[in-house]
């Protein structure tokens, strides 16, 4: 969601990328998935070209990376300075607090799109501040003081997935018993079929 695409496409390719992952992988202790500092190249390349461009730019990362296998590149990573390593973590955390920034509020920017850049997205947010929704607001809020708090109770759970599981059933009794349905949800914002989708293989428009 936060890359800008729909939440079955990531579950779907979360587990097919699994299973390719895991056989063609290099280790048997590789873990290969989802990971957030992907949210900020996903999202600037759906932004500017769309998910057709988000093809053919994995299609391209592919074979760089096939390359630099084969070519026994990976050395190089030991040139790169760590001041850059650092820098590149560090934007990226707050280009994804950024990103989260709206759906944090439950701002409303009626109609209009949000831009890609850091600048625009911050000047978007405060010009359409008077929207918040105070119950998103306060259930956002709730779930990263469970996420916070869970590690000092629970040390085999993690908090995320605590957090999960109560603000759900917490939601649910609000909007069932209250009649409150100013909180929104994943089943409000996006139509998720039941069905698995039809695999088939996307026109690719190579100039864009």
């Amino acid at each position: 969601i936060a890359s800008g695409v729909s939440p079955e496409k990531g579950i779907v390719t979360a587990i097919i990328a699994g299973f390719i992952i895991s056989l063609l992988g290099g280790s048997k202790v590789q873990i290969g998935g989802p990971t957030g500092a992907f949210i900020v190249i996903v999202y600037g390349v759906i932004q500017q070209y769309g998910e057709t461009g988000l093809i053919i730019a994995t299609i391209m990362a592919g074979v760089i990376l096939l390359l630099l296998g084969v070519f026994k590149l990976g050395v190089v990573i030991k040139f790169i300075p760590y001041p850059i390593i650092v820098g590149f973590t560090s934007g990226i955390a707050v280009t994804i607090f950024t990103t989260q920034i709206a759906d944090i509020f439950g701002l409303s920017f009626g109609g209009e799109k949000a831009p890609g850049d850091f600048v625009g997205k911050w000047l978007l947010y405060f010009r359409h501040f008077d929207s918040i929704n105070w119950w998103n607001t306060a259930v956002a809020m709730l779930s990263i003081a469970i996420i916070a708090l869970t590690p000092r109770f629970l040390k085999k759970i993690p908090g995320s997935l605590v957090a999960i599981v109560l603000i759900t059933v917490i939601v649910y009794l609000i909007k069932t018993f209250t009649g409150i349905d100013s909180i929104d949800t994943i089943g409000d914002r996006f139509s998720i079929k039941s069905e698995l989708p039809d695999a088939e293989i996307p026109a690719i428009n190579w100039e864009a």
